[in-house]
């Protein structure tokens, strides 16, 4: 645990509302507050310069800490469960990690002081019925790698038994599975009333790895073989005391009770739902067209969702504080840490008519990134550059990004932001850039260059946020004459994609400033953003891909992966869309002839040197130049507007860069080199009077500081965020030239 550390209820806040702030410091010692506002968040002593603005406030200074819980791990309570003396309990798992070396509890059950648990431990089902007269204890045989097995427990008052039984279901080319059986003689004692845990014991912990379907709870002492048999539906049981589905509450929160009394359960920790179940013929890739083979949850023990930590300070922002990026500092004797959040405008567009729209549903989903050799290589240069140096790595305990698996080799679905994320701070670096000038920034804090670069000019600039757009839609956008993206837009969910679109489609002006935008699928969880879920279907980018049957979200079932592969391919938005991807390495750009075209007159202006031939972002401060990392290139294929005009051309040199995976329909690459790894700056008019400027680069808007932002690319940038700033229409191109299949350069 981090010696202070916190995390915000929301990403954004009006002047007036009140954000809370929920911080936990090691031992409860107390910690300083201070409150800034934040314009680069760059620690790079070559680049920019860290920048911030003091905010006092009434949460400044000294406060008494207190150790706030951190729990990973999924399960489910059921807060309220009533057995009788005898009783035959039955379940069907899947364990996905039995290498584990630690108890993995299926069941916990505690009534006063008895308590009933059902484990695995060393290959083998364990159960314990204990109680102040002893303990009874029982062990099957081995269990084996790779499939469902059907277990049952038995507890006999009047012969005085604990019967433990299992039963792998049959796997293709196996012999047919033996059920093994284990006893331990003693009295039963009076259960009564209790509470039950699934995939954890009841105090946290000894958490289950895998897939837990449908337990159930029968009065009186049953033979385990027909419990057994039950299990795979051929046969009825009597005397049903609790019958947990999980068919019922796919996308919530909930597990219910199909037995008489309505024991139902709350899950924790958001364990992954919607995934193929025992008996899953693979007819059916869709859940919802046969929910009963999707009837299990997925368990983990590094699963994180709402921490639930109660709030520390609470400020309700000033009439005053303009729009912008803020960020809480806190410090204790042993460590430091800061929680950004961000102030909007009142009444948006009141303040500036152009909006910085922050990918911050990507920053989510990224949230808690453990990459050891990544920001192992740069650590020395964080403590010299005195950036923060606490990485995602060092602290699994707040869970995991999507971009990661858990230990037992399924990718993380479902990333919250109620919980710390380490690696979405201000005043830090993600990884070593060995460039002359790199400063290895990523995510929010290289977005910061944008606000940066903007209050220097003098370019009046709100901040929204991602998790705003999918609350209010497109009318926020339409609030604005001009929206521009950070440097990474990469995961929307059907809400933020659309008001974009829509944003566009009636005359809004956007700016994509970035690289591999507008390419996953999220949704949300019960339409709140707190919590998304991702699917990876079928192509793309990925570290991990999703399970067979296991493509549909389990939050609103509908169908995850790419964009492109939904039918909504970046280019048809912003006009171009994920071409390639490469070490974090950048070359420049080179303007093509279309730069001499009337309709982009205004970018020239002042620009001599924007002509055919000439380069720029020839340095830049990620990866040493403006055209890097992550690509997207013009295909009108894929939707690039006919009209669109691609004007400047940066082609990647390092061999790192390949096509995306997409692209390819065999081992060969799609084309020659430069028409695959490419990045292409673009332009073109939308109805309405409208426009779109795209970059298609990650690296783009890191050359934007280079000689304190007095550079070609600069200065073109200014001329282009000025004119679409200006409400004057463009005109539409009745004679405009169509996109050719390959762009030259002079």
């Amino acid at each position: 645990m981090l010696p202070i550390t916190g995390y915000v209820d929301r990403w954004s806040v009006k002047p007036g509302e009140a954000i809370r702030f929920m911080i936990s410091s090691r031992g409860g010692v107390p910690y300083h507050a201070r409150l800034a506002r934040i314009f680069c968040a760059d620690p790079n002593p070559r680049g920019p310069g860290y920048r911030e603005a003091a905010m006092p406030c009434g949460i400044d200074g000294p406060h008494a800490g207190i150790e706030q819980p951190v729990r990973p791990g999924s399960r489910a309570l059921v807060p309220r469960l009533d057995l009788a003396g005898s009783l035959s309990l039955a379940l069907t798992l899947r364990p996905t990690l039995l290498s584990s070396p630690r108890p993995q509890t299926l069941l916990h059950w505690q009534g006063g002081r008895v308590s009933l648990r059902l484990w695995i431990g060393q290959r083998r089902l364990h159960a314990e019925l204990s109680s102040p007269a002893g303990a009874l204890r029982a062990e099957t045989g081995l269990i084996l790698d790779g499939g469902w097995v059907d277990a049952a427990l038995v507890l006999d008052d009047e012969a005085g038994c604990l019967r433990l039984a299992c039963r792998p279901r049959p796997l293709p080319y196996s012999p047919a599975p033996r059920l093994t059986l284990a006893e331990a003689n003693g009295p039963i004692p009076p259960l009564g009333r209790g509470r039950m845990m699934l995939a954890a014991t009841l105090d946290r912990t000894a958490h289950f790895n895998g897939r837990l379907e449908r337990p159930a709870i029968h009065d009186g002492a049953l033979p385990v073989e027909i419990l057994l048999d039950a299990r795979s539906g051929s046969t009825r049981l009597p005397g049903v005391r609790a019958l947990w589905d999980f068919v019922e509450g796919i996308g919530t929160e909930r597990i219910t009770d199909f037995g008489p009394h309505g024991f139902h359960g709350e899950l924790e920790n958001l364990p992954t739902r919607a995934v193929a179940g025992a008996v899953w013929s693979g007819r059916h890739q869709r859940w919802t067209d046969a929910p009963e083979e999707y009837a299990s949850i997925h368990f983990h023990e590094n699963d994180v969702g709402d921490l639930g930590w109660l709030p520390s300070l609470s400020l309700t922002i000033p009439p005053e504080w303009p729009s912008g990026l803020y960020a809480l500092h806190l410090e204790t004797a042993e460590g430091r840490d800061n929680i950004p959040f961000v102030v909007r405008a009142a009444e948006a567009g009141a303040q500036a008519p152009v909006a910085l729209l922050l990918p911050t549903l990507t920053y989510q989903v990224y949230g808690q990134y453990p990459r050891q050799a990544v920001t192992e290589a740069a650590a020395s240069r964080a403590r010299a550059w005195g950036a923060l140096t606490e990485t995602a790595d060092r602290h699994p305990e707040y869970g995991l990004s999507a971009y990661n698996t858990h230990a037992d080799g399924r990718g993380v679905t479902i990333t919250s932001m109620r919980r710390p994320m380490l690696d979405k701070r201000v005043n830090q670096i993600h990884r070593l850039d060995e460039t002359p000038e790199g400063s290895g920034t990523y995510w929010l804090a290289a977005d910061t260059y944008l606000l940066d670069w903007l209050d220097r000019r003098g370019i009046p600039c709100e901040v929204i946020t991602d998790h705003d757009v999918h609350a209010e839609g497109v009318g926020l956008l339409r609030r604005y004459t001009a929206v521009l993206t950070g440097q990474h837009p990469e995961y929307h969910t059907e809400e933020t994609r659309g008001a974009i679109a829509a944003f566009i489609e009636g005359g809004g002006r956007f700016l994509y400033l970035g690289g591999n935008g507008f390419y996953w699928k999220i949704v949300p969880f019960q339409g709140e953003t707190w919590a998304v879920e991702l699917r990876r279907a079928e192509g793309g980018i990925r570290t991990w891909a999703a399970e067979p049957g296991e493509g549909y979200h389990a939050f609103d079932g509908s169908y995850g992966g790419l964009w492109r592969r939904l039918g909504k391919p970046p280019q048809a938005l912003v006009g171009v869309g994920f071409s390639s991807q490469g070490d974090y390495r950048a070359e420049p750009y080179r303007f093509t002839d279309a730069i001499q075209d009337p309709r982009i007159a205004f970018m020239r202006q002042g620009l001599e040197e924007a002509a055919p031939g000439i380069s720029f972002g020839e340095r830049g401060l990620m990866g040493g130049g403006a055209a890097g990392h992550e690509i997207d290139r013009a295909d009108r294929s894929l939707g690039t507007p006919a009209h669109a005009l691609v004007l400047a051309v940066g082609l990647p040199q390092h061999p790192s860069f390949e096509p995306a995976n997409e692209d390819r329909l065999t081992q060969e690459w799609p084309g020659t080199r430069e028409d695959v790894v490419r990045s292409d700056v673009t332009f073109f008019e939308s109805a309405g009077g409208g426009a779109v400027f795209s970059v298609g680069s990650m690296s783009f808007i890191g050359a934007l500081p280079i000689d304190n932002y007095e550079n070609l690319l600069a200065r073109l940038m200014e001329n282009i965020l000025r004119r679409f700033a200006d409400p004057t229409p463009f005109p539409w191109p009745e004679t405009a030239s169509a996109l050719p299949e390959k762009e030259t350069l002079s």
